[in-house]
């Protein structure tokens, strides 16, 4: 069992790099690495992604409550111009099929195979640059009430990507977002959307392990990569507002030369 620290710890990365596009579970795996902590274990990974259900849920509840009156026929609230349709809620649950299937059927390669250094190394950098190209020549101005089931369908593909460590499921629906000719935020936007269903699915599916192995250190965890998931949507929305993505690039790029250093050395 890992301690209290540890949790608090990776708890506040688990929440920043899942909504920043960095990867959250390339991280959960490389940080014990280079501490020499012991591996956490995949329950403790499924705890900290239920704190950043929190989190999204917390952030945009006004959001869903909109989402789902618009689906069902309700009025849309003009105050706000984010661009909300009666198509939304639709268009999401069929952009969480994708990412469900892969999840289902790659679980145990999520747990041996994928759960490797350098394969996290090189999905960093090779995505990053993917990221990277899609924020400089596609990134437009096409509205978020725009977004219409091929786009659903086509993101959600790319989350299917995302159950490889490296790859970062924020990044990867946010570049499908990006190449679709959405604008920064209302990439990240949808991308963000598009989270909470299937975490919640995982954690539903896993919550009868989760009881049964919890403890303390898995609450903190919990709590704090809630915290930190909310700080990190918040910033990210009004960071590429003003600049771009690019900079998760050279983060990326950073990190798996400094992964791969350890790896040899």
């Amino acid at each position: 069992m890992i301690d209290i620290f540890q949790s608090i710890f990776l708890g506040i990365i688990q929440g920043a790099s899942e909504f920043l596009p960095i990867s959250s579970s390339g991280h959960l795996i490389i940080i014990p690495e280079i501490f020499g902590w012991r591996e956490a274990g995949l329950y403790f990974d499924v705890s900290l992604h239920f704190g950043t259900l929190l989190a999204v849920v917390a952030y945009f509840w006004r959001d869903w409550m909109e989402i789902i009156s618009l689906a069902f026929g309700g009025k849309k609230n003009e105050s706000k111009k984010i661009g909300y349709t009666n198509s939304t809620l639709w268009i999401l649950a069929i952009a969480t099929i994708p990412g469900v299937l892969a999840g289902f059927f790659l679980e145990s390669f999520v747990e041996t195979i994928f759960r490797n250094q350098l394969l996290v190394a090189f999905n960093l950098f090779f995505w990053g640059g993917v990221l990277f190209y899609a924020d400089k020549k596609f990134s437009k101005k096409r509205e978020f009430s725009s977004i219409g089931f091929v786009d659903g369908i086509l993101i959600g593909l790319s989350q299917m990507l995302a159950v490889i460590p490296g790859t970062s499921r924020s990044g990867i629906t946010i570049t499908a977002g990006l190449m679709r000719g959405l604008g920064r935020v209302g990439a990240a936007r949808f991308s963000f959307l598009m989270m909470a269903p299937i975490v919640f699915g995982a954690s539903f599916l896993k919550f009868g392990d989760f009881i049964s192995n919890f403890n303390v250190p898995m609450l903190l965890g919990v709590i704090f990569s809630a915290i930190s998931g909310i700080v990190a949507i918040n910033l990210l929305l009004k960071f590429v507002e003003r600049i771009s993505y690019q900079v998760f690039f050279w983060y990326r790029a950073i990190l798996a030369f400094v992964i791969v250093f350890f790896y040899f050395f």
